[in-house]
């Protein structure tokens, strides 16, 4: 039998993904207190009803029942008797929760009359902090279609994830806008050349083939992947040792088009060639356009 642990921020998509869940074939219990996480999962396994696919829904709203790391501690001890346990984290940015608690016109768990939706929202993370570090997916439905989450969802469900590896995001971004809230690891990239001040390439990207060769093809740039590469593929196997299982690498400049967006490229192509499940994001890379555009 399979559980997945089913948690993370308060709006950001957790129930629409039972939903799902449910209609994929999974038997979905919403809303349990960790400390019968385990007897539940024991009695599922040992029933006739032969279920094949679980998922948990735990998080805030259990109250005083709910400790993060007691969460993370219930987990290691179903793995250590040779249960199979994954955690889905999802998350959203503070503007689109805010959003989402006015149309429905819900309390969040966490507010109260002292208590505004923001530093709700705020408390919350902190306190769901230790279970996103470890989380084995962790979902940003932000800027999800309710259609994106069910193939994201059934991605999952379909992985044997038994032998799952760590998944490594790289992701760039711009500085000028704020260092990633998720990001494990995160490098300045700014003491590279930059390409915006090259007329011919200024309002191109670090997808683009002029940018791309111009950032890389430096002796400063080769011996920073060289290093880069070499601190990278020396942690990873111990994030794994640690219960990590995925990473999120920060390669950032100071808007997110040019020089984050050619070494976060190179940088996921060279994981990739170490057999690393990697995907590379690129945060700012549209609201810069969209900012050249007022030029």
């Amino acid at each position: 039998m399979r559980t997945l642990l089913i948690t993370g921020i308060s709006g950001a998509g957790k129930t629409s993904a039972l939903r799902f869940l449910e209609d994929m074939g999974a038997f979905c219990v919403d809303n349990l207190p960790p400390m019968m996480v385990y007897d539940f999962m024991q009695t599922c396994a040992k029933g006739s009803a032969r279920i094949s696919l679980l998922a948990l829904a735990v998080d805030i709203r259990s109250g005083e029942f709910f400790d993060a790391r007691a969460v993370r501690k219930v987990i290691q001890e179903v793995q250590t008797f040779g249960m199979q346990i994954e955690t889905i984290f999802f998350e959203a940015s503070d503007d689109v929760v805010v959003t989402r608690y006015k149309e429905t016109r819900r309390d969040h768990p966490l507010a109260g009359p002292n208590v505004s939706l923001l530093e709700a929202i705020a408390a919350e993370r902190e306190v769901l902090q230790p279970l996103r570090e470890t989380a084995n997916y962790v979902l940003d439905t932000t800027t999800l279609r309710p259609r994106a989450l069910q193939q994201l969802l059934l991605g999952i469900i379909s992985q044997a994830s038994e032998t799952a590896q760590m998944r490594v995001e790289v992701l760039s971004f711009g500085f000028k806008r704020g260092i990633p809230r998720e990001g494990d690891l995160v490098f300045d990239v700014r003491f590279l050349p930059n390409p915006f001040y090259i007329e011919d390439i200024r309002f191109t990207t670090g997808l683009e083939e002029g940018v791309a060769t111009y950032v890389m093809d430096n002796a400063i740039t080769r011996e920073f992947m060289h290093k880069l590469l070499d601190m990278v593929r020396f942690l990873l196997p111990h994030y794994r040792e640690e219960g990590k299982h995925r990473l999120v690498i920060g390669v950032g400049c100071t808007g997110g088009a040019h020089r984050s967006v050619a070494i976060a490229e190179a940088l996921g192509a060279a994981l990739r060639q170490d057999g690393l499940q990697v995907d590379v994001n690129h945060r700012d890379i549209e609201l810069e356009k969209a900012h050249w555009r007022t030029l």
